[in-house]
């Protein structure tokens, strides 16, 4: 596992994110066959080259979305009611979702990389970057967006590239 350099991920991804993105919108409306299976395999090896705590940049950049589940379990955990919670730590956005009110996040070490609730962070963050979540189709827009702050989506469609174009299959 290899520690992540934010400026050398950066300047990769202004050199080449027109690529990766017409990659990304290209699949999205044309998935190839075998892509799910393929990124179900090429998750892993992404994990054994990144490491998150290293990076943190989601938690930086980023907000999650609280689910009313989130609500409750980490309001409990500070013995807060959920609107205690919401009331010292977020903000609804237009849409109505309940996101933190300050970046990074204020749950974030930033000495550590580490979260300070990890045992009961929102789904959100557990889940984060959602590489293989859903059918690639359905999620490839996501992958857009989070190729922006994340090493790891970055390194899943880099590999997805190589493999895709050395099996001729796009």
């Amino acid at each position: 596992m290899f520690t992540v350099n934010l400026r050398l991920f950066k300047k990769k991804l202004a050199l080449r994110r027109s690529s990766y993105r017409r990659f990304l919108n290209r699949t999205e409306k044309n998935p190839p066959a075998n892509i799910d299976k393929l990124t179900k395999e090429i998750e892993p090896e992404v994990w054994a080259e990144i490491n998150c705590t290293t990076c943190a940049n989601c938690c930086k950049k980023m907000t999650p979305t609280f689910t009313k589940k989130d609500l409750k379990r980490v309001a409990a955990h500070f013995n807060e009611t959920v609107e205690e919670f919401k009331e010292k730590w977020l903000r609804k956005e237009r849409n109505g979702d309940w996101v933190n009110v300050t970046q990074p996040c204020q749950f974030l070490n930033m000495q550590t990389n580490m979260c300070n609730i990890y045992e009961v962070r929102p789904a959100d963050c557990a889940g984060f970057p959602h590489l293989s979540k859903r059918k690639w189709e359905e999620y490839a827009h996501v992958h857009k967006q989070n190729i922006d702050y994340c090493p790891a989506t970055l390194k899943m469609v880099e590999k997805m590239i190589g493999r895709i174009e050395a099996l001729k299959i796009i």
